[in-house]
């Protein structure tokens, strides 16, 4: 479920519900209504979700919503987006996560289908300049550093030159204050002994993006061959570091054109002369580029592919 919508009233639920067919979300009320039921006090139910959706919609007064999600606001880099509709669907309003959570977008989104006024009070929108953090989640940026996104903005508010580096190198810091934006571009490959221990792959993985210079941020993918998709070290990997992980057959890592560091004897036990290399540049796709070739641990290889710009 991506996104919940809460109701409390008749006409609210009648909203809730068009709502829910525009969105694909699930309409929770109390259970006089036959639906999914809210059957505690709402800030324990708000508790319950409030990190499971992408958005949570209120469709009721401000001062509710408010209530419900005080207890639970953490990070603008992790909590969902929060909207307040009025009952009678005429105002649309952000109240949290307006740039990286997407509230902002949805309210106006949510506004154009129910024909509402999206009422929104960030003060870079109402003043029509860029929001940072919001180009950023549209851009596929990470950003490394929130605690400068209002040092930023509040340069641009005021009309002054900023500081910001979009780029998936450690490069040594441009500006005074720099807002570091990482583009998710770059795909680990890797093969590894069986059995591996999380750690050391963790460690032997940090070592080698440290070496060739890139920030573990930008990492868009962990990939490798479709025989070591199992393997705990890599899965767990890819989790703790919020990627995909990728596997594919020897077939297809074979078929790949291109140069690359060739085995004999990798070709033989696995059937491609070389998994690491030819699986990120797989999974970056077409015009991908190989920045770093083969890099060969204890029990481990790696290498470094980047997606076509």
């Amino acid at each position: 479920m991506n996104t919940a919508i809460a109701a409390f009233t008749r006409n609210g639920v009648k909203l809730a519900l068009r709502l829910a067919d525009f969105l694909d979300g699930e309409v929770f009320a109390p259970s006089r209504f036959n639906l999914n039921p809210i059957n505690e006090p709402l800030s324990v139910w708000t508790g319950k979700i409030f990190h499971e959706v992408r958005a949570l919609i209120f469709v009721g007064a401000c001062g509710i919503a408010v209530r419900a999600i005080s207890p639970h606001v953490s990070s603008k880099l992790s909590d969902p987006a929060v909207i307040v509709i009025d009952e009678t669907g005429k105002f649309v309003i952000p109240i949290l996560s307006g740039h990286v959570g997407g509230a902002n977008e949805l309210a106006r989104k949510i506004a154009g289908k129910i024909h509402a006024q999206a009422v929104i009070t960030t003060a870079t929108d109402v003043n029509n300049l860029l929001s940072v953090d919001e180009w950023a989640v549209k851009n596929d940026c990470v950003i490394e550093n929130p605690a400068a996104i209002k040092h930023v903005s509040a340069k641009i508010l005021d009309d002054n030159s900023v500081g910001v580096a979009v780029t998936c190198e450690n490069i040594p810091v441009p500006f005074p204050v720099t807002l570091f934006l990482r583009p998710k571009v770059l795909v680990l490959g890797a093969g590894c002994n069986k059995g591996i221990a999380p750690e050391e792959f963790e460690r032997d993985a940090k070592n080698f993006l440290d070496g060739a210079g890139v920030s573990m941020l930008s990492l868009k993918a962990l990939a490798s061959i479709d025989i070591k998709r199992d393997e705990s070290a890599m899965k767990l990997f890819a989790e703790k570091n919020k990627i995909p992980f990728v596997t594919f057959t020897a077939s297809q890592l074979q078929s790949l054109t291109g140069k690359f560091t060739s085995s004999q004897r990798v070709l033989e036990i696995v059937g491609t002369d070389n998994v690491c290399e030819r699986a990120c540049v797989f999974a970056a796709g077409e015009g991908a580029v190989l920045m770093r070739s083969k890099f060969v641990c204890e029990n481990s290889t790696f290498a470094l592919a980047r997606c076509k710009s």
